[in-house]
């Protein structure tokens, strides 16, 4: 096999080498996970070959049983063109630019345009969250806040206040997520409850859904593993079938994760993951409440990096957290070398750094450690608990190291600056 091979081959190949199966032995869990019979043995060793040489892509029917034995979703490892509107397009879509639709909403009435134009603009700065600065897209989305939840004043019917208070509720979630970004704690969960109740008037499940999603993902940052649960079996509970949801059973696996907990790690990954394969594929990967496939990796990756923290079979899960990190990364960059997701490709920098720790080799954990805190779009609070992962396993056996008494160093300016 060359390494010319289409990159769900080299994936196929990889999964299975990192839970050290042979081929007969990945056909006899592709069996277990299999809902029907399938081919007999040398059957299926000629299509194993077949699909890791890279000469046959796996068709419909194997694609998911594969993703399903691996832990991951189909789109994970065959991900399609997602729909990605430049900003010319979405202006295009309503015909009116910022300056109008802002003009039109201090007029007395509220058209099906403005209303149209107002879903574009939250879309929009929704879909900014993973490179806008935190500071522009903080003033950004405040102002777009205030504007929306002015219209409320107005004469509506019932189903024209029902979006609006939606819209707004979406915007508030957005705002208050960037809010926790920059270590604003107070004012990210005051945003958080608005977030909520907003959910609730309008009847929007969902927006409720993303508001206990923060709770989880706040009380996580924080080291309350139990609220994160707590908030996570509360959000699933209002919409049990929403990509809400399939975030809440990721948050709720990372807390188990930390607990050490690897059955229910296992079983809310597998729950989150069974949801989130019977979805369609997000026609916006961008969008911050969209849970792309590629991001289920990102999930196991951080359950797996802790999973093998020096519990049994910690080689094996310490190999399947490099592979969900390494193609974190690769999803995460496009061609050009450009980033897409810099939060996600900054913590499986970290992921690296950690497995290089514990493999003794402190300059190349080191050296991802420090180019995991480069990036200028920070999710300061999650940045800051898994970089305390690496920083502690560094000092705990490099503590003496002139490298690591400098990344150290820095990782205390660093959160000294967040408090």
């Amino acid at each position: 096999m060359t390494e010319e091979r289409p990159d769900w081959a080299k994936r196929i190949t990889a999964e299975r080498e990192a839970r050290g199966w042979n081929k007969p032995q990945f056909i006899e869990a592709l069996r277990a996970h299999a809902e029907r019979q399938l081919p007999g043995k040398a059957s299926m060793l000629r299509r194993v070959h077949a699909w890791e040489s890279g000469e046959s892509c796996p068709d419909d029917d194997y694609r998911p049983i594969i993703a399903k034995t691996f832990g991951t979703v189909t789109a994970a490892i065959w991900p399609l063109a997602g729909n990605r509107d430049s900003d010319a397009e979405l202006v295009a879509g309503t015909g009116m630019d910022t300056l109008e639709i802002v003009t039109r909403l201090r007029a007395s009435s509220v058209d099906p345009a403005v209303l149209e134009g107002l879903r574009i603009t939250v879309d929009r700065l929704c879909s900014e969250y993973p490179h806008m600065p935190a500071d522009q897209l903080l003033v950004e989305g405040r102002a777009w806040l205030r504007r929306i939840t002015t219209l409320l004043d107005r004469h509506l019917s019932l189903a024209h206040h029902q979006e609006i208070l939606s819209l707004a509720g979406w915007l508030a979630a957005l705002v208050g997520c960037v809010e926790y970004d920059s270590t604003n704690r107070p004012a990210a969960e005051a945003t958080r409850q608005a977030a909520l109740s907003l959910g609730e008037e309008s009847g929007d499940a969902e927006v409720m859904a993303w508001a206990h999603e923060m709770r989880a993902w706040f009380a996580l940052t924080r080291g309350d593993y139990r609220g994160v649960i707590a908030a996570a079996d509360t959000g699933s509970a209002i919409a049990p079938n929403s990509r809400a949801a399939v975030q809440l059973h990721a948050q709720k696996a990372k807390a188990w994760a930390r607990i050490g907990d690897r059955r229910q790690v296992e079983v809310a990954l597998d729950q989150g993951r069974a949801l989130l394969e019977r979805m369609p594929y997000p026609d916006n990967l961008d969008h911050h409440f969209a849970v792309d496939p590629a991001k289920w990796d990102f999930y196991s990756m951080d359950c797996y990096r802790l999973l093998g923290n020096g519990q049994p079979a910690s080689a094996a899960e310490n190999k399947l957290a490099e592979n969900y990190a390494q193609d974190v990364i690769r999803v995460g960059t496009d061609a050009g070398g450009v980033e897409r997701s810099p939060m996600r490709n900054a913590e499986a920098r970290l992921t690296l750094g950690l497995i290089a720790a514990r493999e003794g080799d402190v300059e190349r954990a080191v050296d991802f450690g420090e180019q995991a805190l480069q990036g200028e779009r920070k999710s300061l609070p999650s940045l800051l608990m898994v970089s305390r992962e690496l920083g502690s396993t560094i000092k705990e056996q490099y503590e003496t190291e002139p490298r690591a008494v400098e990344y150290l160093d820095h990782l205390r300016q660093l959160q000294a600056a967040a408090r």
